[in-house]
């Protein structure tokens, strides 16, 4: 008899949803230098197919050749959290005048290739292009119904010459449902050049690696360049779901893409 209560008492544990976000207890690498596990790839033009190999691991490290428009997803949804990337762009361009760029996607939830006219998933980026990198996009799509999955975030900015919102501590309370939230020295005066650098960029320089943390704390993000805080948002929504690293045009290097737990 109680053996077979204890069958029953087995039987009846939850089972976590495969898309039911996880909190990390210990550090792990995203990406584990040797091959794409735990990983899944989508383009616009061939969906879940890599057949030119876009994504692929050289010498330790994850290689995106930038042909095509897509990303690399983390399998696993995740919250409270903090992810580390360090990346360093190739020689690759989209052969454009413009900026070389990228972007590491937060909160990545909905159908894969559910926003961006079928490339993106719906989730909050962080932005990795030149003389950009740090600042906050909300990229909304559509569900598995049609409907809008609805993201947005909050921060407190102040408005520069340019009239773009910047992040300041102190600054106007904003919510954001589409447009861009700058990083807090972003130059008003860069321009979006390919190689060019604004006056205060803390981003490394080409050929040169830079670093990434975005710390994702209950509905908080957090955003540091080389270890200089840029940017911040609150309010969330989703405030939790897939990571994801961009292919779009310009070839990247990375050679860390981790996951931590918060600090308490």
């Amino acid at each position: 008899m109680l053996r077979t209560l204890l069958a029953l008492v087995v039987v009846a544990a939850p089972v976590r949803a495969a898309d039911e976000p996880v909190a990390p207890k210990e550090s792990a690498p995203l990406f584990n230098g040797k091959n794409l596990d735990g990983l899944t790839t989508w383009l616009k033009d061939s969906k879940h197919d890599d057949p030119k190999k876009v994504f692929r691991v050289a010498d330790g490290q994850l290689h995106i050749s930038g042909d095509g428009f897509g990303y690399i997803a983390t399998n696993t949804a995740y919250k409270d959290y903090r992810v580390v990337v360090e990346y360093k762009w190739g020689k690759k361009t989209d052969g454009g005048k413009y900026v070389r760029n990228s972007g590491l996607l937060l909160h990545a939830t909905g159908p894969h290739g559910g926003a961006g006219n079928g490339t993106w998933m719906s989730c909050v980026e962080c932005q990795l292009a030149q003389g950009c990198c740090g600042d906050l996009i909300v990229i909304r799509g559509k569900d598995d119904k049609g409907a809008t999955v609805p993201v947005s975030i909050t921060s407190d900015v102040v408005f520069g010459p340019d009239k773009r919102p910047r992040w300041k501590e102190g600054g106007t309370k904003t919510a954001f449902t589409g447009r861009q939230l700058w990083w807090n020295k972003h130059d008003p005066d860069f321009k979006e050049l390919l190689d060019t650098y604004g006056k205060d960029d803390v981003e490394s320089k080409l050929g040169e690696w830079t670093k990434v943390e975005c710390v994702c704390d209950g509905a908080r993000i957090t955003v540091f360049v080389n270890g200089v805080k840029v940017n911040h948002a609150y309010d969330a929504t989703p405030a939790a779901g897939k990571i994801l690293m961009q292919t779009e045009g310009f070839e990247l290097f990375v050679r860390k893409w981790e996951i931590h737990p918060l600090k308490k």
